[in-house]
C-alpha cells in the first residue's frame, strides 16, 4: 500500500465540521485546522479524519496526532482494541504505550515515585466493598472530590462532604463495580487562584493558561463556565512543569501539565495530559507551528 499522507489529525465525529453557533465546537474546529496549516506549512501532506472513521486505510498514513478524539473516555473499550489495532499500521503521537499509561490515572502515583508532587490521593479499586462514610472516616478527610480514573471534560466528578455523602452513595457503588475510582481532598485554592495549564513540546515550555471556575463551581474546564486567560509562569512553574514531563516513561511530543497551589501552599500537580489535551492555540498560533515542528522532526 502506497503512503498518501504524512500525517492525519485525529478528532472526533461530532468536530469534524465548523458551527457558526456553537463556540465550542467552533474552538476545536479552529485550533486543529491551525495544526492542520502548520504541518502543510512544513511540507506535510495532512488530513483531519474521526479516529472511528470506517473507510480509511490507517497504513496509508505515516502517522496520526491525537488532538481532539474527546469521546474515547465514553468509548473505552472500542477506543483501546482501535488503538491496539492502529499502532501496527502507522506511527501514534503520541505513542501507544504513553497513551495507555497516561489514561488511568494510577499514572500519578508513578509520578509521584519520581519526585513529582501531586495533588493528595487515595485511590479505590474496581469492586471494592467500602462505603463513602467509611472512606471519608479513615482518611479523616471533610471535603473530597471523587473522580474515576479513567475520565475526561470532569465525568462523574462530584464534590463530596459529609453533609451530601448519603445522596451520592448509589452512584459511587455503581462506579466501583465496574471502574476504578480515586478520592481526593478538596483543593480550596483551585477556587481561590485557579488551576495553571502549562503546555510543552518535546518536554519544553511553550505557553500557560489560568483556569477559573464560575462563581459557585469547584470544575475550572470551560464546559462548565470556566474562565480561561494567558498567564506567565514562575522559573519554578516551568522547572516543575519540565520536570515532571520528564518523569514520563518516555518524551512526549507533546504534554500539558495541570498544576495549582495545594493547600499546604506547595505547587502540585492536578493531572499530566498527554492524549488529547486542549492546547489553547487560538490563544498562542505559533505555537501550532512549533508543535507541527516536532512532528516532522519525529518523522525524519
Amino acid at each position: 500500500m502506497n503512503i498518501l499522507y504524512d500525517v492525519v489529525i485525529l478528532t472526533d465525529s461530532r468536530y469534524l465540521n465548523d458551527s457558526k453557533t456553537d463556540n465550542y465546537k467552533h474552538n476545536v474546529y479552529y485550533e486543529d485546522r491551525l495544526v492542520y496549516h502548520a504541518l502543510e506549512q512544513l511540507g506535510l501532506k495532512t488530513l483531519r479524519l474521526a479516529w472511528d472513521d470506517m473507510f480509511f486505510d490507517w497504513s496509508t498514513t505515516k502517522a496520526v496526532l491525537f488532538r481532539s478524539t474527546w469521546d474515547y473516555f465514553d468509548r473505552f473499550d472500542e477506543f483501546s482494541e482501535w488503538l491496539e489495532r492502529i499502532s501496527s499500521e502507522t506511527l501514534l503521537l503520541n505513542s501507544e504505550k504513553i497513551i495507555r499509561w497516561n489514561i488511568d490515572k494510577h499514572y500519578l502515583l508513578d509520578l509521584q515515585e519520581k519526585g513529582v508532587h501531586i495533588a493528595e490521593s487515595h485511590f479505590i479499586e474496581k469492586g471494592a466493598k467500602v462505603t463513602l462514610a467509611q472512606l471519608h472516616d479513615i482518611l479523616n478527610w471533610n471535603e473530597t472530590v471523587l473522580k474515576p480514573c479513567v475520565s475526561g471534560a470532569a465525568r462523574h466528578t462530584y464534590k463530596l462532604s459529609s453533609e451530601n455523602l448519603d445522596q451520592h452513595e448509589q452512584i459511587f457503588q455503581e462506579l466501583i463495580s465496574s471502574e476504578s475510582m480515586m478520592l481526593q481532598p478538596f483543593q480550596y485554592n483551585i477556587v481561590k487562584k485557579g488551576e495553571i495549564s502549562m503546555v510543552l513540546f518535546n518536554g519544553t515550555f511553550s505557553h500557560a493558561v489560568l483556569k477559573k471556575a464560575k462563581a459557585g463551581d469547584f470544575r475550572v474546564q470551560d464546559d462548565f463556565g470556566g474562565s480561561i486567560e494567558n498567564y506567565m509562569p514562575t522559573e519554578e512553574e516551568i522547572a516543575f512543569a519540565e520536570a515532571s514531563v520528564i518523569a514520563c516513561p518516555e518524551l512526549p511530543i507533546y504534554a500539558r501539565v495541570d498544576i495549582f497551589e495545594d493547600n499546604d501552599g506547595d505547587i502540585a500537580m492536578t493531572e499530566l495530559e498527554l492524549i488529547e489535551p486542549e492546547l489553547w492555540f487560538r490563544r498562542h498560533k505559533k505555537a501550532a507551528l512549533a508543535l507541527a515542528k516536532g512532528v516532522k522532526n519525529r518523522l525524519s
